[in-house]
C-alpha cells in the first residue's frame, strides 16, 4: 500500500464491491473508522454491514442521527446515552418544560432523520482533554456527569463510560455538522448516507443510570439493518412475535395473571395454567426419577449465616430481598437452592461408593429484579427452578458432565426444541472465589462436555458465577429467536466453603466436586417460552384442555356426556359446552381457545356411535367412530408432537 493509505484505500485495492460494502475496519483487533491511516505490519479486517460488528456500527451511528434530529427539533432538549442493542438502538432524552414524545412525534423525528441521511453528512472524529469536553457539553448535564465520572475514575472504566467516549482523561467526539456533536468512542460509518434502513419503534420511560431515585428520561427505541429486505424481515418477525406474546396469550387462554394487589413480578396460576404447569413439572419429575435422581425439599427462607458461608451475601446481595429480623437472627428469602442441598449432603458421612449423589428439587426462589426489568414470565421475582446438584469425585466429573448435557438436550427435544447453541462462561475477573487451578479444571471439564455433545459454542469471557464456570444452553423457537434455558456449572468452591468431604478408597478424606444444573432454568420462564414457541397451540400432550365436545342441540347432551366419559376414562383432559348458544358460536369460542380437537355430535352420531372431528388447523371429518378417534389420540400422545 502507498504511504498514508487508510482502511478504505485498502478495501478499494481488494475490490470495488468490498469498498462499497465496508463500514469500518478492525486494525490489530481494535475497531476503527475507515479513514484511519495504516502502518506497515498491521493486521487489518474489513467489516461489512451484514456482519454482527457491522450491524452494531450501523445501529450506533443511527442512534447518533436520532439524537441529532431530536436536538434540532426541540431546542433546549438534552441527551444522555444512546447505545446499540440487540436488533436495534435507543437514545435517552430530557425535553424542556416537561414535554413528552407522542407517536406523532416519532413520525416527525423519522422524517427529520431521513433528511439527515439524505444530506450524506460525514462522521468526523476528534479528541480533547476532559476539561475542554466539559465546556463543549456545558448545556448537557448528563454528558457532563459522564465526563466527570471519567475524570474521577481511578480503577478503570465501566462499559457505559467506554461507549460514551471515555478514555482516561481524553474524551472522543464525533461531529456531523457545525451544530451537532456527540461523545462517542466510535467507530462510525463514514457518512449518514449509509443509514437508510431504519425504523423508530416506541417511546418508553427510563431512569437515568437505572436509578429509581434519579431523573426519569424518555427513551426512543429503533431498529436498523443493512438493507431493506433485512429490515422488512425483522418487522415481520416482530409482528409474529406480538401475536405470540405470552402475556397476551396467557390472558386470552386464561392461564395466569399478575394481580397488582400482589406486587410486580409475582404470578398467580389459573386452573388451566396450573394444569399446564403440572404437566411440565410431572414430566420433569418422571424423567429425573428414571435417571436416578433423589428428590429433595427445602424451605423458602433461611438464616443469613447460611448465605454468608455460601458467599451470596458477598457477591449476590443486590439480587436478594431485604432481610427479615427475627428474635433469633436475620433471615432472607432464598435466592438459590444450592446452599441447602449442600447441607443435605453434609448431614452424614459420605463414601466414594455413594458418589455421584444427584439431588433434584422443584424449589421456589425469590430474587429482587428492578421494576423496569420485569417482563411477564420471562423476568419475574418469584419462580421455581428445576434445580439439581450433583456431588461427585473429580475423576467422575468429565463423564458426569457429558451425561448431564445429553440429558438436558434430550429433555428439551421432548418439548419440541431441536436447535441448540452453547456458551461457555469463564471466571469473572473481579467477583469470584477459589484458586486459578480449580477454575481451570472446572472450565476444561465443561469444554470437554460441549465437545462430546458436538454443540456449537462461544466463549463468554468473565461471565461465570462467582463460584465456578458454566455452560448455558440456548434454544431457538419457531421464530428463530434464541432463549437461554439450561445451565451447567462446575463448582469446586462451595464444597470447600462448607467443608464437604467423602471417604475415598484409600481411607482418606477428600473434597467432592459439585455440579449445579437447572434444566428449564425456571418453570415459569420455560412455560413462557413454550407459549410463544407454540403460539398457544400446544401439542396434544401439553394442552390443558385437549378436547371439547359440543352437542348440536339439547337432545344430544346425553350422548355427548357418554363421549366425554369415554375420553376421560382413557386419561384425556376433556370439556363439554352445552347447547345454550348456537353451534357456530361455540365452535368459534373453542377454536379461539386453540384446543387440539373439537368434537361435534348430532343425530347421526347418536345412532352410529360416531363423532364429527374438527382438528385444529385440519379438515373436518364426519362419522368417525369413537374407538377409531381414541386410537388416533393414543398414537399422537405417544409421539409428543
Amino acid at each position: 500500500m502507498p504511504a498514508g493509505a487508510d482502511v478504505y484505500v485498502l478495501a478499494a485495492s481488494i475490490g470495488k464491491r468490498l469498498a462499497k460494502a465496508a463500514v469500518i475496519g478492525v486494525v490489530d483487533g481494535a475497531p476503527v473508522d475507515l479513514n484511519t491511516p495504516l502502518t506497515d505490519g498491521q493486521k487489518v479486517e474489513i467489516v461489512t454491514a451484514d456482519t454482527s460488528l457491522g450491524l452494531h456500527t450501523l445501529r450506533h451511528s443511527t442512534a447518533h442521527v436520532l439524537a441529532q434530529a431530536v436536538l434540532e427539533m426541540w431546542p433546549g432538549a438534552t441527551f444522555a446515552i444512546g447505545p446499540p442493542i440487540e436488533d436495534g438502538f435507543y437514545y435517552d432524552f430530557e425535553l424542556p418544560d416537561g414535554q413528552t414524545f407522542t407517536d406523532q412525534d416519532l413520525e416527525r423525528i423519522d422524517a427529520k432523520m431521513r433528511e439527515i441521511v439524505k444530506a450524506n453528512q460525514p462522521f468526523v472524529r476528534s479528541e480533547m482533554p476532559s476539561v475542554e469536553a466539559l465546556d463543549l457539553m456545558a448545556d448537557h448535564q448528563y454528558k457532563r456527569e459522564i465526563i466527570e465520572r471519567v475524570s474521577q475514575a481511578a480503577d478503570g472504566l465501566d462499559s457505559e463510560l467506554a461507549s460514551e467516549g471515555a478514555g482516561g482523561d481524553t474524551i472522543s467526539f464525533y461531529r456531523n455538522t457545525d451544530d451537532f456533536v456527540d461523545m462517542c468512542t466510535g467507530p462510525h460509518v463514514p457518512t449518514t448516507g449509509r443509514l437508510e434502513h431504519f425504523k423508530l419503534m416506541k417511546v418508553a420511560g427510563a431512569y437515568w443510570r437505572g436509578d429509581e431515585k434519579g431523573p426519569m428520561l424518555q427513551r426512543i427505541y429503533g431498529t436498523a439493518w443493512a438493507d431493506a429486505k433485512a429490515l422488512k424481515a425483522h418487522l415481520h418477525r416482530l409482528e409474529e412475535a406480538a401475536k405470540r406474546d405470552h402475556r397476551r396469550l396467557a390472558n386470552e387462554l386464561d392461564l395466569l395473571s399478575f394481580p397488582s394487589e400482589i406486587g410486580g413480578g409475582l404470578a398467580v396460576w389459573h386452573p388451566k395454567g396450573a394444569v399446564l404447569r403440572k404437566i411440565v413439572e410431572d414430566y420433569s419429575r418422571q424423567r429425573h426419577e428414571e435417571a436416578g435422581y433423589d428428590f429433595a425439599y427445602t424451605p423458602n427462607l433461611a438464616n443469613g449465616k447460611l448465605f454468608e458461608i455460601s458467599g451470596h451475601l458477598d457477591f449476590y446481595a443486590d439480587g436478594m430481598y431485604p432481610p427479615m429480623e427475627m428474635d433469633n437472627g436475620v433471615y432472607y428469602p432464598k435466592p438459590m437452592n444450592c446452599p441447602m442441598h449442600v447441607l443435605i449432603y453434609r448431614s452424614r458421612q459420605r463414601s466414594y461408593r455413594d458418589l455421584p449423589i444427584r439431588l433434584f428439587e422443584l424449589g421456589t426462589v425469590y430474587r429482587y429484579e428492578r421494576a423496569g426489568t420485569l417482563h411477564g414470565l420471562m423476568r419475574i421475582r418469584g419462580f421455581t427452578q428445576d434445580d439439581s446438584h450433583i456431588f461427585l469425585t473429580q475423576e467422575q466429573l468429565h463423564e458426569e458432565l457429558s451425561s448431564l448435557l445429553g440429558f438436558v438436550l434430550d429433555m428439551l427435544r421432548s418439548f419440541g426444541f431441536d436447535d441448540f447453541q452453547a456458551k461457555l462462561s469463564t471466571r469473572p475477573p473481579e467477583k469470584s472465589v477459589g484458586s486459578d487451578e480449580i477454575w481451570d479444571l472446572a472450565t476444561e471439564a465443561l469444554r470437554a462436555a460441549i465437545d462430546d455433545a458436538g454443540l456449537p459454542y462461544e466463549i463468554d469471557e468473565g461471565g461465570g458465577a462467582f463460584y465456578g464456570p458454566k455452560i448455558d444452553v440456548d434454544v431457538k423457537d419457531a421464530l428463530g429467536r434464541a432463549w437461554q434455558l439450561s445451565t451447567l456449572q462446575a463448582d469446586f468452591t462451595l464444597p470447600e466453603r462448607f467443608g464437604l468431604e467423602y471417604v475415598g478408597s484409600d481411607g482418606g478424606r477428600h473434597q467432592p466436586v459439585m455440579v449445579h444444573r437447572a434444566l428449564m432454568g425456571s418453570i415459569e420462564r420455560f412455560i413462557g417460552v413454550l407459549i410463544e414457541h407454540f403460539g398457544g397451540n400446544f401439542p396434544l400432550w401439553l394442552a390443558p384442555v385437549q378436547i371439547e365436545v359440543l352437542p348440536v342441540a339439547e337432545g344430544h347432551a346425553t350422548y355427548a356426556h357418554q363421549v366425554v366419559t369415554q375420553l376421560a376414562d382413557r386419561g384425556y383432559r376433556v370439556a363439554i359446552t352445552e347447547a345454550n348458544d348456537p353451534l357456530g358460536k361455540r365452535i368459534r369460542n373453542a377454536k379461539q381457545q386453540k384446543l387440539p380437537y373439537v368434537l361435534v355430535v348430532g343425530d347421526d352420531d347418536v345412532e352410529a356411535g360416531t363423532v364429527g372431528v374438527n382438528p385444529r388447523g385440519g379438515e373436518v371429518e364426519r362419522d368417525v367412530k369413537v374407538d377409531e378417534f381414541l386410537a388416533r389420540l393414543d398414537t399422537e400422545l405417544a409421539q409428543r408432537v
